[in-house]
């Protein structure tokens, strides 16, 4: 299964639909860069992987993109520690 990452730019956040419901990444851009103050999965995704795979997909974009990441949230900062081939895009 691929994931399709949505940039809901209407409501300032990244969206990922599993199993029929949304998890997200709600974001301000900083220049070209992103602060991300929260991650949120429904409760009947939690302990799935989903907020996990929405950050993996969140940080390819922002590679691709050549922007950093400032991550505010607590679940987005302990995700990007245990990710180190992603340091490089954390500002």
């Amino acid at each position: 299964m691929t994931d399709t990452l949505i940039d809901n730019r209407a409501r300032s956040r990244f969206e990922l639909e599993i199993d029929g419901q949304v998890v997200f990444a709600d974001y301000r851009r900083r220049g070209t860069d992103l602060i991300i103050p929260h991650v949120e999965a429904p409760p009947a995704l939690r302990g799935t992987g989903a907020a996990g795979r929405l950050m993996q997909a969140v940080m390819e974009q922002v590679r691709a993109e050549g922007a950093k990441v400032t991550p505010l949230c607590s679940y987005a900062a302990a995700w990007l520690r245990r990710h180190p081939e992603f340091a490089d895009q954390v500002a």
